[in-house]
C-alpha cells in the first residue's frame, strides 16, 4: 500500500511538472493598501470614542477607510473594500482572508487550517433581560470575486462572557462554492452574555493551497465577505429585512475605454472617449416599494469649482430589488489646466429620513495625468504564464496613442510572492501593431527584476533610458526568462475588452481571462528621476554593496538599517535561481560564481530591504 501511495505521488508530481504553459490567475500574497494605512489606523484608534458602547450597534462598512471603524471595532485585521464582491447589499464589505493587518500572509499560514482574520467589537452594555429580545444579525458571502473557502474552512462567530472572561463559539459557516449573500440572525438570551462588557467577534479559518512545484502560485485564499451587522433589542428571528435603499457597486470611470488617461490625449478624442451615460447600482433592501431620487455632481478639483450637476429624478423601486441604472450624460470634462486634470464625481440618493445615510452617497475620482490605465488600481488576484514551455512566454496589453507622443516609462503592479519566489528577471517590452496583435519589437529593456512598488496599490515604475515614439496602436508587456509565475497584479473587476494578449510557442492569442493585468504606459515629457546605476532598480534602495564589479567577495552596508544578526543575503541569477543564501556577514564570498550579472537581495525579518545589481568578474 505504501509503495502504491509513493508511486501515485511520483506520477502526480511528474504530471504537474509536464503541464503545458497557460494563463494562470491566483490569489494575492499581500495587500499594500493595508500595509500603508496601518499607522493611520493606530492614530485614529487612540482618539476614538469611549470603550463601552450602547445599543444599537450597526455597521454596513460603507465608510471610506480600508480598516474597520475605530469607534465600533477594536482590531484591524479585516479589509474594508467595495471590490471583492459584486453582490453586496450595500456598498462596502468586510473581507476576511489569509492576509494580516499589514497586508501579508500570516506567519502561521499553511496548507492546514489556521486562524486568520478577526473582527472584534468594542465592549457593549448588554445589561438586559432575555425578554428584551436582543438579536445580532449580519449577511455573509463565501468567496465573492476571489478564491472561495474549501468545505474544511470556516467563518465563526463568538460571544464574550464578561464574568467568565471566556469566548464561546455560537455560529459557524462552512466553506462553499455558493457566492450569494446569506442572512444570519442569532438571539442573545443566555445570562452569561447579558452583561456590561459583552463583545462579539468573527474569525475565519483558512488554508493555503499547497503547490509543490511553484510556491509563487500560492496566494491569498478562502475569502469571506461580511456586510450589514446589526445588534439591537426588540427584534425577532425573522428580522433580517431592513428599511434601507443603498448604493451597492462602486462608481467607475466616465470614459468609454479607460480608467485614466493623459489630459492632452483626452482632449484629442474627448467627443468619442467621453461616456454618454452615467451608470449606477443600488438596491432596495426593504420588503415594500420605495421611492428614491438620483442626483449627480461633478467637481473640478483643479479649479475647486462645480463643473456640472443634474438629477435623474425620482423613481419607485420594487422590494428586495437590485437596480442597474444608466442616466444620460450630456457633459464633457473641461478645465483651465493644460497638462493635467482631476474631477470628483458624486452620486447621491435622496431617500426617507429613517434610512442610514452613509450608504446613500458614492464618489469616484477621474484622473488625467501622464498615463493610460484600464485597471481601477486595486488588485484582487495575480496573473502570469506558468507551466512547461512558458520560458520566453510574453504578455502584452494593447494601448492607443491619439497623437504623436513619447513613451517614457512603464508601471506594473507585481504582487509579493510566497517566499519571494517570483523575484525573477524578465525583459520589459514594447511592440507595434500587426493586424490586431503585437508585431515588431519597438523597444526592450533586458533583465529587469520583478519589483513591488513603494506606495499604495503596489505599482513600480520602470523608467526607459531611451524614449520610444508612439502614435496610434502600441503594446507594452514582458517576456519572461524562466518558467516561474511572475504574479502581476490582476484587477478582476475590470474587463480587458480584448486588449490583453499572451504568446506561447510562436503564437499570439487573446487572453481567456476576463480581468485586466495592472500595467500602465507613461507618456509625455521627460520624467525627472533620482538616478542610480541601473534605471530599473529603485532609487530608494538604502542598502549599498561594494566593490562592484566584484571578484571573490563583496561587502554590504546600510546607513538606516541594522543588519548584524537580523539580515539575510541572497544572490540570484537572471533566471531567479537562488545561488547563495547566507546570514549577513562582513564579507559575502562569491568565488564559486561564474562571471556575469547577478542580483543581491537583502531581507530583514522576511521583508526585502535592499536590491542591488552585482557584476561578478575575475
Amino acid at each position: 500500500m505504501l509503495k502504491q501511495i509513493i508511486l501515485y505521488l511520483f506520477f502526480l508530481i511528474v504530471c504537474l511538472s509536464q503541464a503545458p504553459a497557460q494563463e494562470v490567475v491566483t490569489g494575492l500574497q499581500s495587500n499594500n493598501a493595508l500595509n500603508k494605512a496601518n499607522p493611520d489606523w493606530a492614530v485614529r484608534k487612540s482618539i476614538s470614542l469611549s470603550d463601552t458602547l450602547s445599543l444599537p450597534f450597526f455597521d454596513d462598512f460603507s465608510g471610506r477607510n480600508i480598516f474597520p471603524d475605530v469607534d465600533k471595532w477594536s482590531d484591524n485585521y479585516v479589509f474594508i473594500n467595495n471590490t471583492y464582491s459584486d453582490r453586496q447589499i450595500t456598498k462596502g464589505v468586510a473581507t476576511f482572508d489569509a492576509l494580516d493587518n499589514k497586508g501579508r500572509l500570516y506567519e502561521t499560514a499553511s496548507d492546514v487550517q489556521f486562524s486568520a482574520d478577526k473582527l472584534t467589537s468594542k465592549p457593549l452594555n448588554l445589561a438586559y433581560t432575555s425578554s428584551d429580545n436582543i438579536y445580532l444579525s449580519f449577511f455573509y458571502q463565501a468567496g465573492g470575486l476571489s478564491d472561495p473557502p474549501e468545505k474544511s474552512d470556516s467563518l465563526i462567530l463568538q460571544f464574550y462572557a464578561p464574568a467568565d472572561d471566556l469566548w464561546y463559539s455560537v455560529w459557524r459557516a462552512q466553506g462553499s462554492e455558493d457566492k450569494s449573500f446569506k442572512p444570519a440572525i442569532i438571539k442573545i438570551d443566555n445570562a452569561r452574555y447579558l452583561k456590561n462588557g459583552f463583545r462579539f467577534r468573527f474569525t475565519n479559518y483558512a488554508s493555503l493551497s499547497s503547490n509543490l512545484l511553484d510556491p509563487s502560485l500560492i496566494g491569498n485564499c478562502d475569502i469571506w465577505n461580511v456586510d450589514y451587522v446589526l445588534l439591537n433589542k426588540n427584534r425577532n428571528d425573522g428580522d433580517t429585512i431592513f428599511s434601507d435603499v443603498a448604493f451597492t457597486l462602486p462608481l467607475r470611470s466616465l470614459l468609454k475605454s479607460h480608467e485614466a488617461m493623459p489630459w492632452k490625449q483626452f482632449k484629442q478624442v474627448e467627443l468619442q472617449e467621453m461616456a454618454s451615460s452615467f451608470p449606477l447600482y443600488y438596491r432596495n433592501n426593504d420588503t415594500i416599494t420605495r421611492n428614491v431620487t438620483r442626483n449627480f455632481k461633478i467637481w473640478d478639483l483643479n479649479e475647486n469649482a462645480e463643473s456640472t450637476s443634474f438629477t435623474a429624478g425620482a423613481t419607485n423601486i420594487g422590494p428586495l430589488t437590485s437596480v442597474a441604472y444608466q442616466t444620460n450624460l450630456i457633459y464633457t470634462f473641461n478645465t483651465a489646466g493644460s497638462d493635467s486634470a482631476r474631477f470628483r464625481i458624486t452620486a447621491s440618493l435622496k431617500t426617507d429620513e429613517s434610512d442610514p445615510k452613509a450608504n446613500d452617497t458614492i464618489e469616484y475620482y477621474q484622473n488625467f495625468t501622464n498615463y493610460f490605465a484600464y485597471d481601477d488600481g486595486t488588485a484582487e488576484g495575480g496573473y502570469g504564464i506558468n507551466g512547461l514551455g512558458s520560458r520566453n512566454a510574453m504578455v502584452a496589453m494593447k494601448f492607443q496613442s491619439f497623437m504623436e507622443d513619447t513613451l517614457r516609462a512603464i508601471t506594473i503592479c507585481f504582487n509579493d510572492s510566497y517566499q519571494n519566489s517570483n523575484q525573477r528577471a524578465f525583459d520589459l517590452m514594447v511592440w507595434n501593431d500587426n493586424n490586431g496583435v503585437p508585431g515588431d519589437v519597438l523597444y526592450s529593456m533586458t533583465q529587469v527584476l520583478v519589483q513591488q512598488g513603494q506606495y499604495i496599490n503596489g505599482f513600480y515604475t520602470y523608467y526607459l533610458p531611451e524614449s520610444v515614439p508612439v502614435n496610434d496602436i502600441f503594446y507594452i508587456g514582458w517576456r519572461q526568462l524562466s518558467e516561474t509565475f511572475l504574479n502581476a497584479g490582476y484587477d478582476i473587476n475590470t474587463p480587458n475588452g480584448g486588449k490583453q494578449f499572451y504568446w506561447i510557442n510562436g503564437d499570439w492569442a487573446a487572453s481567456q481571462q476576463t480581468g485586466t493585468v495592472m500595467i500602465r504606459p507613461i507618456v509625455g515629457d521627460r520624467i525627472n528621476t533620482v538616478g542610480t546605476n541601473d534605471s530599473h532598480l529603485t532609487s530608494e534602495n538604502k542598502i549599498k554593496i561594494w566593490p562592484n564589479p566584484a571578484g571573490s567577495f563583496f561587502r554590504i552596508s546600510s546607513a538606516d538599517e541594522q543588519l548584524q544578526g537580523v539580515a539575510e543575503v541572497s544572490v540570484i541569477d537572471i533566471y531567479g535561481r537562488k545561488l547563495i543564501n547566507v546570514p549577513f556577514r562582513d564579507e559575502i564570498n562569491i568565488s564559486s560564481l561564474k562571471d556575469g550579472v547577478y542580483y543581491v537581495i537583502t531581507t530583514i525579518n522576511g521583508r526585502r530591504a535592499g536590491l542591488n545589481r552585482l557584476i561578478k568578474t575575475r
